[in-house]
């Protein structure tokens, strides 16, 4: 247990979420005795937020949770500039209807994990785009450019991994972290905004910030970050050899949501109970002790409070029912995902490697060749043994589906229309 005064800091402390902080005793004095108000930027990147972006959505529901506000702020200025951030290339940059789309897809999400207001500790919204538009770019750099020195500044690890690597960084995305670090000093401004919050590779961005609120108003700020979070293996959180697991279920399925999380890795289970739920510290010490089958059982409980949240009580519940039967039961369940192909093209026949990545259960046609070929594809629970074995009407069940596989977690039903 910490010794931590306040909620806020001893909770994300315990639990996980704490890599690097400018002065944490000071900022857990500050959050012990007054409202906190603190914030986490998301770029506009795509239309919604994935699996990999849960943490620090979680980190802003704790604050929250232990009685202080959070701003989630949207990038609609700086999406158009880009984060180089642990990137080897360039941002592709999107049109301001592009980023307006995104930005609402993006909003939906946090009206789970957040509540919205007028109250002391209810959330914000607040879009970079209403300050950032507005600069003068010669008021800027006289105003605000004085206080970075290009020393420092190629010192970072957003700059220097990408020149290390002899990649180009382009002027655009170099004056990235200085716009990141007005934010900051706005939102102090307008919101009293004391903290920034953020992955690790945000570090030299956040630290920016708390320096030109320093420098320009005397603001004693504050900057917080996470580690970037990877599984056992290494891979890359929020990502599946399919694609990337949305949070909205309209672009990742419930059923795919909580199987993602089912099959989280032996090694993971206690860290991702303590970071993506809200189960007491002494129940997940408890589940992360248990061992072969009986860790399956934590597993699954890790999938049904994730997905409880993200798409409610009775959606985590039919996931869970469609996980026991697929695997436990008869081998199928109708709340499986489904795709629709059109009748005609089943009499004619598919050929099985793009009849899977038609079903996105590859990334590509070659990587559905290579599975079939290594025999980890399946229809109807019957292996697929050649890359150009049809899959047509005569595959349809008695049920009027056909069922697809890759592996024995991964599954697809096809529904003629």
């Amino acid at each position: 247990m910490s010794n931590h005064k306040s909620d806020f800091i001893r909770t994300i402390v315990e639990r996980g979420f704490v890599q690097d902080c400018s002065d944490i005793d000071a900022l857990d004095a500050l959050a012990s005795k007054e409202v906190l108000t603190a914030y986490i930027g998301f770029d506009c990147t795509a239309p919604s937020l994935h699996a990999g972006s849960l943490l620090p959505v979680m980190l802003l529901r704790w604050l929250q949770q232990t009685g202080h506000r959070p701003i989630v702020l949207m990038g609609g200025g700086t999406t158009k500039v880009g984060d180089p951030s642990g990137k080897d290339q360039s941002r592709q940059l999107l049109s301001v209807e592009r980023i307006s789309e995104n930005m609402a897809g993006i909003k939906q999400i946090f009206s789970k994990y957040l509540l919205f207001g007028d109250g002391q500790s209810d959330a914000i919204i607040a879009n970079n785009a209403d300050w950032l538009d507005k600069l003068k770019y010669i008021e800027l750099l006289r105003d605000y450019g004085c206080h970075f020195t290009i020393n420092r500044m190629l010192k970072f690890d957003s700059v220097k991994l990408r020149l290390d690597r002899e990649q180009p960084l382009t002027f655009l995305e170099f004056n990235y972290m200085i716009l990141q670090a007005y934010d900051f000093l706005e939102l102090a401004r307008r919101y009293n905004c004391r903290l920034q919050m953020g992955g690790s590779d945000q570090w030299g961005n956040i630290i920016n910030g708390v320096e030109l609120g320093r420098r320009v108003d005397q603001l004693n700020l504050f900057g917080l970050t996470s580690p970037l979070l990877t599984s056992s293996s290494g891979a890359k959180m929020g990502k599946t050899a399919a694609g990337a697991i949305w949070l909205d279920k309209k672009r990742t399925s419930t059923y795919e949501f909580w199987q993602y999380w089912r099959n989280t890795e032996d090694g993971d289970v206690g860290r991702f109970l303590r970071l993506f739920t809200e189960l007491p510290l002494e129940e997940i010490a408890k589940l992360e002790s248990l061992e072969g089958n009986e860790l399956n059982e934590a597993k699954k409980i890790l999938a049904n409070n994730v997905t409880a949240v993200c798409h409610d009580q009775d959606a985590a519940s039919v996931a869970a029912k469609t996980a026991q039967q697929t695997f436990e039961g008869s081998g199928i369940s109708f709340d499986l995902p489904t795709i629709e192909i059109p009748d005609a093209d089943l009499v004619v026949g598919i050929a099985a490697f793009e009849i899977f990545h038609m079903a996105g259960l590859t990334n590509s046609k070659g990587e559905a060749r290579r599975l079939i070929k290594g025999g980890g594809c399946s229809v109807n629970d019957k292996v697929v043994g050649s890359e150009l074995q049809t899959v047509g009407s005569s595959d349809i069940n008695a049920d009027g589906i056909i069922k697809l596989s890759v592996g024995k977690k991964r599954h697809m039903l096809v529904r003629p229309i």
